[in-house]
């Protein structure tokens, strides 16, 4: 499958894979930029790319950032959008985070989708779990 992408900026780092057999594609900062303690800023890339049909991108956190207590936030990119690639961050750490042009940012993961129709219904079925959520599986 091919992903094409349209840089919008002349120093925009293309999407690459670290590692072959890597799932993420790297995404890289368009701009340098601080993320000040609990901001949470739109990250351009400088990038636009034509998700094929029927699949999605899934924009994910890179773990040493994370470790830094910088996260990424949303992160659906559909296959009919056109415009820039952004990152939205935030910065959860106790300090600012300097987000420097061209340092990887996120990773994309490119994901088939099903589309689903929607039922409205007055039951659902019944399963083992139920309702439980938030923790009813307990912590061991």
């Amino acid at each position: 499958m091919e992903l094409k992408v349209k840089r919008i900026h002349p120093e925009a780092k293309l999407p690459c894979y670290g590692h072959k057999g890597d799932a993420g594609l790297d995404l890289f900062s368009g701009v340098d930029c601080l993320l000040g303690v609990g901001e949470v800023k739109a990250v351009p890339t400088g990038i636009k790319i034509a998700i094929p049909q029927g699949h999605v991108g899934l924009i994910w956190d890179k773990s040493g950032i994370s470790l830094k207590g910088v996260h990424k936030l949303a992160g659906v990119v559909d296959a009919g959008y056109r415009g820039e690639v952004q990152v939205v961050m935030v910065n959860l750490g106790r300090q600012a985070y300097a987000v420097k042009k061209g340092m990887k940012i996120a990773q994309m993961l490119i994901q088939p989708i099903m589309e689903v129709r929607v039922v409205e219904s007055d039951e659902l079925d019944d399963t083992s779990r139920g309702e439980g959520g938030f923790g009813s599986t307990g912590l061991y």
